[in-house]
């Protein structure tokens, strides 16, 4: 049996699969953890042209997408140009920049090996497929992720940077903005690439769960989700800091203004005394 090529390409943060399944004429719907399996008729009338029952492609909801036998340039193309119409957010001219390539060899051994590039099984099984590509569909998404909470920091840098040449007002809305980003980053990581969870068929095959969590612990899918929960929460940490400079800021401020006022209202009250002695 000749290898089975994978490609796979994180290009957004959310793909609303059940649009593309009602395009696609598919009865089903089709929650967060289930990817979105194209292949046969319907794969043949996207890209137009003629495929083997080895060819198809997964649409995976966190916005990640894995190409099994399909590796042509214009064939890749062809497909994210279709997905472009329910996804017009997304940038195809970017779309090669979290990616990542891998293949699957059948009975060169008589245990499974992992390597970077491919996994060596002593005979095929039909989980196999789908496994790979979930956990290839993560990792990308991880490496989104990651570049994404990479600009987050930056950010904050330049805040920091500010407060540390004595600008201490920052205001309201530049809070918002960036801890909205913040969790956002969060919600992507934890809701939608759903480190934690498992695909179905883990659940009643102990080989499928083994390989699964073979495969995630060699693409280090929970060391990474800890190390972006870790980053997140001294994020959280430092917004909670400069939330505080700003309102003790603030605070200090509406302070000066009532000393101020108070200032001004006995002074006033003293010119009012004074002329009335002079009268």
């Amino acid at each position: 049996m000749r290898a089975i090529v994978f490609k796979a390409f994180a290009i957004t943060n959310e793909i609303e699969l059940n649009k593309i399944a009602v395009h696609c004429g598919i009865p089903k719907k089709f929650t967060w953890e289930q990817p979105l399996i194209l292949k046969g008729n319907i794969l043949q009338s996207i890209l137009q042209q003629e495929l083997d029952a080895s060819q198809m492609v997964l649409v995976f909801s966190f916005g990640s997408i894995v190409f099994i036998n399909i590796s042509h340039i214009h064939e890749i193309t062809k497909f994210l140009t279709f997905l472009q119409d329910f996804q017009p957010e997304f940038d195809l001219m970017n779309a090669n920049r979290y990616t990542d390539d891998y293949s699957l060899h059948i009975g060169e051994n008589d245990s499974i090996e992992l390597t970077d590039e491919y996994v060596i099984v002593p005979e095929y099984d039909p989980f196999y497929p789908e496994l790979i590509s979930t956990v290839l569909a993560k990792s990308v998404a991880l490496e989104r992720t990651e570049e994404q909470l990479g600009k987050i920091q930056d950010n904050l840098e330049t805040m920091i940077d500010r407060l540390e040449k004595g600008k201490l007002r920052i205001g309201n809305k530049e809070l918002a903005r960036t801890t909205a980003k913040i969790v956002r980053h969060e919600y992507n990581t934890l809701a939608y690439i759903m480190i934690l969870d498992k695909p179905d068929i883990t659940w009643t095959s102990s080989s499928a769960s083994e390989f699964y969590d073979k495969m995630g612990n060699f693409f280090e899918l929970n060391d990474r989700y800890k190390i972006l929960k870790n980053k997140t929460e001294i994020l959280y940490n430092i917004m909670d800091g400069f939330s505080t400079i700003s309102h003790s800021i603030r605070g200090l401020f509406v302070e000066w203004i009532v000393v101020i006022l108070i200032i001004i209202e006995i002074v006033l009250s003293m010119l009012q005394i004074m002329g009335w002695h002079q009268k």
